[in-house]
């Protein structure tokens, strides 16, 4: 028997194909298969399958991502999550988190304050009662550190009686319609002082007398008694004249002693100035008072 290769048909084996579909080894022959042939096939098939599921990973990778992205953009639970982000709207566009809008008030201005002098300058406004008592109250006056006591008061509709006012200035005060004089009284050691306040309809009528007063003839009369001596009868006396509002007033000041008063008699002058001071004082507050409640009416 010999050993040698014999010839003939040989099965072909083709390495992509299943092995239920390879064509079956001819048993009647003694061709055996390529084993380095089937080695390389089988190696090239394992490269294509690590190549296939790294791809595949890929894929699954980036879709996973992608859910995962979509998720959380849509957990807002409104549209405006999905829109793009050139489709949102600005931050100045974006409303407060407060969700309301701050009030706005359209500018006001607050009336201007009622003028005190307004309501002492007309008889139509100042209506607030008046009298010797009310503008001078109390039994003494304090001015600093100075107190002065209170003594008689007077009140008169005859703006030229001859009590009241020397007869100079009687004329000028009817002339201008003067309605009212009323006085009273302080004193200081061997110092009085008396205070006239003429009363008027209007401002203009008390400014035009206060500019045709001659101080050094026009004068208010003392007012004596509940204590007080005469004064400034026949001695020389200091006098001043005012006006506010529709309120003309004066004061004469003069030793109790019947003595001249001079430039240098300090306490007759401030005397005089305190209690004229003091005048303005209470007329302003009579403004005050019915500014106040007329604001508050």
């Amino acid at each position: 028997m010999s050993f040698g290769q014999q010839q003939g048909p040989q099965s072909q084996w083709d390495p992509w194909k299943p092995q239920s579909q390879q064509q079956p080894w001819d048993n009647s022959t003694d061709q055996t298969p390529d084993w380095a042939a089937l080695a390389e096939a089988s190696e090239t098939r394992n490269k294509r399958r690590r190549l296939l599921f790294i791809g595949g990973g890929a894929l699954a990778t980036i879709a996973v991502g992608t859910a995962v992205a979509m998720a959380v953009v849509s957990a807002n639970g409104n549209d405006e999550a999905n829109k793009p982000t050139s489709q949102l709207p600005s931050t100045g566009e974006i409303p407060s988190s407060s969700g309301t809008a701050a009030p706005s008030f359209a500018p006001t201005s607050a009336p201007p304050p009622l003028d005190p002098k307004d309501f002492v300058s007309s008889k139509s406004k100042d209506v607030a009662a008046v009298s010797p008592t009310i503008l001078f109250p109390g039994t003494k006056l304090t001015m600093g550190s100075t107190v002065y006591k209170k003594g008689p008061t007077a009140d008169t509709k005859n703006c030229a009686s001859a009590d009241t006012v020397q007869p100079s200035l009687g004329k000028l005060l009817t002339a201008n319609d003067c309605t009212r004089v009323m006085r009273v009284s302080y004193t200081r050691d061997n110092v009085a002082v008396t205070v006239g306040v003429a009363l008027f309809d209007s401002e203009a009528q008390a400014t035009k007398v206060k500019g045709q007063v001659n101080t050094k003839k026009d004068i208010v009369k003392s007012l004596s008694g509940d204590g007080v001596k005469a004064f400034c009868n026949a001695a020389i006396c200091r006098s001043t004249t005012n006006s506010y509002g529709r309120y003309l007033f004066m004061t004469v000041a003069g030793f109790t002693d019947g003595k001249d008063a001079t430039k240098s008699s300090t306490t007759v002058f401030s005397a005089g100035d305190d209690l004229a001071e003091f005048t303005f004082r209470q007329i302003h507050r009579r403004g005050q008072a019915q500014a106040s409640a007329a604001a508050n009416g």
